[in-house]
């Protein structure tokens, strides 16, 4: 049966699908609707995104779009392994400003689901990792907007991973104290 883990933050949930192996490798269902439904997430995804990241180190966020494009994430890794962080930007939540990271890896088969109201990033652990994540709304540059990922008032505890590499927009992303509210509860 698949497992619903929820985290320091209860509003993000590991999810870890089954698999169900033999001598020709494994089966799992990655995704079942229904029994993301019966945990309260009852989303309609728009479309799917592939990452793939060459070099360990390598850092994608931390990014959050506002209304309408807000996003909701399903995100799991098909090969290699990231730490996850999501930040609760919900102006009003009791864990406003708080982070939560979760490895993710394939070798661990889970996944974690993001809400809208998060601002959300990973570093890559390993050469050449896959990360395949669901959004519940399409790409708008107009409606985008980032937290730097290494904001001192936020204090995320990245992994050593190595030099950290990653675009020249997230390298200037304003801190978390610059950012003006757009959710909140």
């Amino acid at each position: 049966m698949i497992a619903f883990n929820r985290l320091a933050i209860p509003d993000l949930i590991e999810i870890v699908p089954p698999r169900f192996s033999d001598d020709r490798g494994f089966f799992s269902e990655v995704f079942r609707r229904d029994l993301l439904a019966c945990q309260g997430i009852e989303v309609d995804w728009f479309q799917d995104n592939l990452s793939v990241s060459a070099r360990p180190g390598t850092m994608r966020g931390l990014h959050f779009q506002v209304a309408p494009f807000a996003q909701d994430k399903l995100i799991r890794v098909s090969r290699g392994a990231i730490y996850d962080v999501a930040v609760d930007i919900r102006e009003g939540s009791p864990t406003y400003g708080a982070w939560v990271g979760c490895e993710i890896s394939a070798e661990k088969w889970n996944q974690l689901f993001v809400p809208k109201g998060f601002a959300h990033g990973f570093m890559t652990l390993v050469p050449d990792t896959e990360v395949f994540y669901k959004v519940s709304a399409p790409y708008s540059a107009a409606h985008e907007g980032a937290i730097r990922w290494d904001d001192a008032d936020v204090g995320i505890r990245w992994p050593d991973a190595g030099e950290v590499t990653m675009s020249p927009k997230d390298a200037v992303a304003p801190a978390f104290r610059d950012h003006v509210p757009t959710f909140s509860l």
